[in-house]
């Protein structure tokens, strides 16, 4: 009996990874190392976008990449149809509405986040975009495992 212990990426690999994302500006928007969780990927089960998993194939244990994906291979466009409002009067002390709150809303299909943008007297506008929609993102990707 042979073992085999895969050394690179592919298409259907789970990966541990760190992803460290910065906005064109350079800034840093977010990195799984400042909690040190890695993230868990499963290529090819559609939870990253093509553009992105085609940048991983091919790595080994150990390796870094830096890519940069535009918007609709990152995040995606901003779509205005994911913009509502709401009555001021639906916010509560414990649930102020306060621009830059992320509010989590309870569906059908579970939890979605959203992100209050404006109060307009008894208006207020939520974002359910995610945060980095419609923005060009470079990702920094350190392997930590293939499992």
């Amino acid at each position: 009996m042979t073992v085999s212990t895969q050394t690179q990426i592919q298409s259907d690999s789970s990966i541990l990874v760190h992803i460290t994302m910065k906005l064109s500006d350079g800034s840093a928007a977010d990195s799984t190392k400042v909690n040190n969780k890695p993230a868990k990927i499963i290529m090819g089960d559609n939870s990253i976008s093509p553009a992105f998993e085609a940048q991983l194939i091919g790595m080994d244990k150990g390796d870094s990449r830096e890519f940069t994906l535009e918007a609709k291979d990152a995040f995606g466009e901003t779509n205005p149809d994911n913009i509502h409002y709401m009555g001021l009067d639906k916010f509560t002390v414990e649930v102020p509405a306060k621009v830059g709150n992320i509010i989590t809303f309870s569906q059908p299909g579970g939890d979605l986040p959203g992100m209050i943008k404006e109060i307009n007297g008894d208006s207020v506008t939520i974002d359910f975009n995610h945060p980095l929609a419609g923005q060009t993102v470079t990702f920094v990707i350190d392997l930590v495992d293939i499992l």
